[in-house]
């Protein structure tokens, strides 16, 4: 398949007593042994806030980059998000993947068009900048039913820029913006960028910035890490 970077996601909560994090260790092991050359993300749940479960997930994990998408602004947690999941519990799993791999990447994804103002995505952003989150992304939220949540804005594509030179000021390593991104959208290449600046692959339909950072000195230069207990 030549594939460069997969992306396993985890789509729903597990009711498993460790939320599937076993499992999806199980996973990202028989990939890595697999097909040693594709780097591999994790698009994970928040494992209904099991710090042990997480830890176990990340120790000597062939993982590169951990996500976890905080969805939307904390204000709108109830309205947008699961009764069981909260910002604060996401930021928690998110600031608690850092310090326990520190060598790994983290990333989150905001929805924005549910009820939010320009001036909340920003606090959020700097929420999870602040929890040592290292990439986002932010696209429009689309019904997929009318049975869902309304759309409540189309923000203009100007606002996507402002957002991603944003990011890059508070500290983010690299964000994608623009209405059509989603948390995996172009997922190896935002990750490659990140870790080349001089990157010059393109990613249409969306806004991307990175640090201007070589890749031998770059921070986040990927290596399996033991977890730091």
């Amino acid at each position: 398949m030549n594939l460069r970077h997969a992306v396993i996601t985890v789509v729903n909560r597990d009711d498993l007593e460790d939320s599937g994090a076993d499992h999806y260790k199980k996973c990202l092991d028989a990939v890595a042994k697999s097909s040693p050359e594709v780097t591999l993300e994790l698009l994970c749940s928040d494992l209904a806030g099991d710090v042990e479960a997480l830890a176990h997930l990340l120790d000597s994990s062939p993982l590169v980059v951990f996500a976890h998408n905080v969805e939307c602004v904390p204000r709108l947690d109830s309205i947008v998000r699961d009764a069981r999941a909260s910002f604060e519990q996401s930021i928690m799993i998110l600031k608690e993947a850092k310090r326990l791999r520190p060598d790994m990447i983290t990333k989150s994804s905001i929805m924005v068009g549910v009820g939010e103002t320009d001036e909340e995505i920003l606090e959020a952003m700097q929420l999870l900048r602040d929890a040592n989150v290292d990439l986002l992304t932010i696209g429009q939220y689309l019904a997929p039913s009318k049975n869902h949540l309304a759309v409540d804005r189309f923000p203009e594509p100007e606002m996507y820029d402002i957002w991603a030179e944003a990011a890059i000021e508070m500290g983010f390593s690299g964000v994608a913006c623009g209405p059509l991104v989603r948390s995996s959208y172009k997922a190896g290449l935002l990750m490659r960028k990140t870790l080349d600046a001089t990157n010059q692959e393109e990613m249409p339909g969306a806004y991307v910035k990175v640090q201007p950072k070589a890749i031998h000195q770059h921070p986040l230069n990927p290596s399996h890490g033991e977890v730091n207990q």
